[in-house]
């Protein structure tokens, strides 16, 4: 008990050493957006469109400083292509560029926007690459721009830009960032001392792809017992021998201090475990308590409600409602079944670097999702100069 409450009382001041001085939440920003730093940058997603408007300061296009704005986003579940996502992901993209274009006036050369590596990977593996062609020209006519340019961004450069957009300078090099999405898992670390060289980590999984690999194997049982049950296989066969050979591959083991998880089950997951930090953006965590959420998803998924994970907070001090919509949007976001796998999935990974004589420092990184993005919007910025 002890332990765990040093871990807990020590928290804040951890979360604080390892967020970018400059990221803020979203709830303190004052939204006015003047002057010609102010950039966006939208992502087609595998589950959806997501937009952040950064503000490039005037020493970011040399040490890639930015301010994040505002980050907002629509849920379309894009990757399982059909007419109704595909309506519902057009949609999405045209209102928030309208959002970004319109109601904050950034001009149209200062809006950037590609599709995840993680559409790309399904696209591909699905021969669904049409798709994303038959998007792009859709958006083109819907904005009259035929000159606009969308196009899937490739793994590895979707990783390193993440690593450069969530990872504070002070950890770069000690830092092994895992971004787990719908369709893909992707990250890496920096080995040698510097940008330029990247150790990529990959994997064929997501959270979705879990999912779906699992229902798959249901047959007539669709009960949670039997999800569950079919669900560890999947994570025991193939999913597990390509998390050891990748974690084993990438020597981050050895080179890594710290291992930081992004994507929408480390923010779930986050918000889940300590609700109490739901303001912090990146938190410390522990592969224990990541283990008893798993159970607890499973075996009583009603305890963690809104309304029921506010009856456990004691601190009167903390902004009650904002951790209720929190929790709410995580609801919203993750079924149970959903939950289950990002889960399955996380543990699997952490487990690799659980050793017995070396302890590594897990952190979950909230709101990762602008990371990549932002960075991307800065490189571009750059190399237009």
């Amino acid at each position: 008990m002890l332990t765990y409450l040093l871990f807990r009382k020590i928290t804040l001041s951890l979360t604080c050493t390892f967020l970018l001085i400059n990221l803020h939440a979203q709830t303190s920003i004052k939204y006015k957006f003047k002057g010609n730093n102010v950039y966006a940058g939208i992502e087609i997603g595998s589950k959806g469109v997501k937009m952040s408007l950064i503000e490039v300061t005037s020493s970011g296009l040399k040490n890639g400083n930015f301010n994040i704005l505002k980050d907002t986003s629509t849920n379309t579940d894009f990757i399982t292509f059909s007419k109704e996502s595909f309506q519902a992901t057009l949609k999405g993209l045209t209102g928030l560029y309208t959002v970004a274009n319109k109601s904050y006036q950034i001009p149209s050369e200062k809006i950037f926007i590609v599709f995840s590596s993680g559409v790309k990977v399904v696209s591909e593996r699905e021969n669904k690459t049409t798709w994303l062609t038959n998007m792009s020209d859709s958006f083109k006519i819907a904005i009259n721009e035929q000159d606009r340019v969308i196009k899937p961004i490739e793994v590895i450069d979707e990783a390193r830009l993440s690593h450069l957009g969530i990872v504070p300078e002070s950890k770069r090099y000690t830092t092994f960032l895992i971004d787990i999405g719908s369709g893909n898992t992707k990250g890496g670390y920096f080995p040698s001392g510097n940008t330029k060289n990247f150790s990529l980590f990959q994997l064929t999984w997501g959270t979705k792809s879990i999912s779906n690999a699992t229902d798959k194997r249901l047959d007539d049982d669709r009960t949670i017992v039997n999800f569950n049950k079919q669900m560890q296989r999947v994570l025991s066969g193939q999913a597990d021998e390509e998390i050891t050979y990748a974690v084993n591959v990438s020597g981050a083991y050895n080179m890594s201090d710290n291992i930081a998880f992004s994507g929408g089950i480390a923010w779930a997951t986050a918000n889940l475990m300590y609700p109490e930090l739901a303001e912090n953006q990146a938190v410390p965590v522990l592969y224990d308590d990541v283990v008893k959420l798993s159970e607890r998803v499973f075996k009583n998924y009603l305890s963690l409600s809104d309304s029921a994970i506010l009856t456990t907070i004691q601190d009167n001090s903390l902004d009650k409602k904002y951790i209720s919509n929190e929790i709410k949007k995580v609801n919203k976001v993750f079924d149970q079944r959903a939950l289950m796998s990002g889960i399955g999935l996380l543990l699997k990974i952490m487990r690799q670097f659980e050793g017995v004589y070396e302890k590594k420092q897990f952190y979950f990184i909230k709101n990762g999702q602008v990371g990549w993005i932002s960075a991307f919007v800065n490189q571009t910025i750059s190399e237009n100069k």
